[in-house]
């Protein structure tokens, strides 16, 4: 049996991500199928956004992070074979940068662990960013 990375990306948030970025994160989920094999975690941050992480033992990912409630952007690093992203130097890996339609190399790391972490630097710059802001 293959190995589950988004086991590996679960117990890594829970052990040391909540601890890395405690100024963040606000809560950590869990969605399983009924037998219970865990297929998507969803990290909801301080300000009401959150990151859902879907990550396959055949390495198909997306890394979601959702803030269209708060400002309208979103952000998301995935490696969907999609044709008209081909133009993309990185593809299949591609980052929605803000919206759907600015689509731009990704540079994250290819191990899971190490590309949640990136990616949680990433929202720490925007979660802060705003939160700076709302307080000025």
């Amino acid at each position: 049996m293959k190995n589950n990375p988004i086991e590996d990306i679960y117990c890594w948030l829970v052990r040391e991500g909540v601890k890395r970025f405690n100024d963040i994160i606000s809560e950590i989920i869990r969605y399983e199928t009924p037998p219970g094999v865990l297929v998507k975690v969803r990290v909801i941050m301080v300000d009401g956004s959150f990151l859902d992480i879907y990550w396959s033992p055949t390495g198909r990912y997306s890394l979601h992070y959702e803030r269209r409630h708060i400002n309208g952007r979103l952000y998301r690093h995935d490696n969907a074979p999609h044709p008209k992203h081909s133009h993309v130097r990185t593809y299949p890996k591609h980052y929605h940068n803000g919206n759907e339609d600015n689509v731009v190399e990704s540079c994250l790391p290819d191990k899971p662990v190490k590309a949640v972490e990136e990616f949680l630097k990433t929202i720490r710059e925007i979660v802060k960013s705003k939160l700076k802001r709302s307080t000025e």
